[in-house]
């Protein structure tokens, strides 16, 4: 069995459980924007999470949907658009989408969740990465378990990634007593290496994900586990009292404020 230590990251080093601020914070509905992100750290928050699309000429935008039509004033698919198009658009009206690379430079001493939402957006993060040596301020992510592989194989062990669906399901498995199929089989052999940590939400299809079986399979494998998206107090009250290592919130100030009463926010 692989050890946690070797496991860790330089993109976990944290002392408490690592608040996440969603999309920047995206209950203000600037999600995804500088001013989402820069209030997000003035609140003190080191980490954030994003999403990265390509557009045609291969620029890195730092954005949730395959289209602009649902947070912005402007239509179309950023994949099929130039950048030049793209930057034009307004999310709420008002604030431009930013570039990974600026959010980058805006934010040095922020750390990074990124999930890579289109398979053209793989290379150009990773070049990205590898030309800003960012490699321990990132952890890349995507729902496509191949996505994840492929981009391990091209960057090696210096990257730090999650688990994709596929990985899920088999830790799931595992915590529930059903581990005699190897992981690599399970996960592929350079999603494990590169795996620090497991992000899901805390139930999917009314079905709970988040158990204490689920938290000490992970950890047997040296995976920190990280909810996502937890809005309410109370829910992530009870997350953290079972012992989860992170939370993902659209709403930065009620998760600062539970963690500073229970002494956890650094």
């Amino acid at each position: 069995m692989t050890s946690a230590i070797r496991l860790r990251h330089p993109y976990l080093d944290h002392p408490a459980p690592l608040p996440f601020a969603h999309r920047g914070g995206a209950a203000d509905g600037l999600e995804n924007t500088v001013a989402a992100f820069r209030r997000a750290v003035d609140s003190g928050y080191r980490y954030l999470e994003t999403d990265v699309h390509a557009t045609s000429d291969g620029q890195l935008v730092a954005f949730h949907d395959a289209t602009l039509d649902r947070v912005t004033d402007t239509r179309g698919a950023i994949g099929t658009l130039p950048w030049r198009a793209v930057r034009r658009a307004r999310v709420g009206g008002r604030e431009p989408l930013p570039l990974f690379e600026e959010l980058l430079e805006e934010f040095p001493r922020a750390r990074w969740n990124v999930d890579i939402k289109a398979e053209a957006a793989l290379v150009p993060l990773l070049e990205l990465l590898r030309r800003t040596n960012a490699w321990d301020r990132v952890c890349v992510g995507s729902f496509s378990e191949a996505r994840v592989a492929r981009a391990q194989r091209l960057a090696g062990p210096r990257m730090a990634t999650s688990l994709g669906v596929r990985g899920v399901a088999g830790l799931r498995m595992r915590s529930y007593g059903r581990g005699a199929v190897p992981l690599d089989r399970l996960l592929g052999a350079a999603v494990r290496r590169s795996a620090v940590c497991v992000q899901v939400p805390e139930r999917q299809s009314g079905i709970p994900v988040v158990d204490r079986l689920f938290l000490r399979s992970a950890r047997a494998l040296g995976m920190q586990v990280h909810v996502w998206t937890v809005n309410d107090a109370e829910r992530m009250a009870t997350l953290l009292d079972l012992g989860v290592d992170g939370i993902m919130t659209d709403y930065i100030g009620t998760l600062r404020a539970v963690l500073t009463e229970r002494g956890s926010w650094v």
